[in-house]
């Protein structure tokens, strides 16, 4: 039997990477700012982390934040899971961190930098952006009358449970380095992926696109985040949307 740590446990995708991996008959441990036993803040480190990876196989390192502090992070983690000798570090990531220059994507391409160098064996997924995200971000921009979206940006989103599955396969194997990007099954404008939001929602609102500026911005609209020759997912945006809704919750 494999143990296996699972940071960001209690996180949409680290909940679901957890419940896969017992499924699987994995002993795992999740380690959150307030899960206990193993309640940690990565970005201070500390004697809880050295007691969360002792005896640890595999760590699937899910814990980020775009508020900041991943690199930091990251730099326990690696310190910690070195001393206790882990055998694999697997990390997930975001498609397109070296080809968008916006704030969060660089710092998941440097942790993924720190995780290659490490010296631990290591696996790296980069997959797109979950429909989680765009529910959640339609959901604040759908609040006025009108739903203001940048222009000319497509998205390709997955399936969190997906991904989960995925992690799940490659955790207790061997170490294999950067594997293929995971994508959706659908590269779509922003404003189809809105309106379909809105359909499923019952929600009426004027959708309007605006144009941006700035490098981040250009990366987005040439699609520097899709991968639509690596688009493995199955489930669809209209799909995710109708389980959400007839499972009763607020979209």
């Amino acid at each position: 039997m494999t143990t296996i740590l699972v940071t960001g446990g209690t996180g949409t995708l680290g909940r679901l990477v957890t419940e896969r991996l017992r499924a699987d008959g994995n002993e795992v441990r999740v380690l959150s700012r307030h899960a206990q036993p193993y309640a940690v803040d990565l970005r201070k480190g500390g004697s809880g982390l050295d007691a969360a990876v002792a005896g640890v196989d595999t760590i699937v390192h899910c814990a980020s934040s775009p508020g900041g502090g991943d690199e930091e992070a990251a730099a326990h983690l690696i310190a910690a899971a070195r001393k206790a000798g882990v055998r694999h570090l697997v990390y997930i990531s975001i498609v397109g961190v070296d080809r968008v220059p916006f704030g969060y994507y660089r710092s998941k391409l440097a942790v993924e930098r720190l995780v290659e160098e490490s010296g631990l064996g290591w696996t790296v997924l980069r997959a797109t952006q979950f429909h989680d995200l765009l529910v959640r971000v339609f959901g604040i921009v759908s609040k006025p009358p009108v739903m203001l979206l940048p222009a000319r940006v497509k998205d390709q989103p997955v399936e969190v449970a997906e991904v989960a599955d995925r992690l799940a396969e490659l955790a207790p194997g061997a170490p294999a380095g950067r594997v293929g990007d995971m994508g959706g099954p659908e590269v779509r404008t922003l404003d189809s992926l809105a309106r379909a939001y809105l359909k499923a929602t019952g929600r009426r609102r004027l959708v309007v696109s605006v144009p941006l500026w700035g490098k981040a911005y250009r990366g987005f609209r040439s699609g520097g985040h899709l991968t639509p020759g690596l688009a493995v997912g199955k489930v669809t945006f209209e799909e995710h949307l109708a389980r959400l809704v007839g499972g009763g919750r607020d979209a």
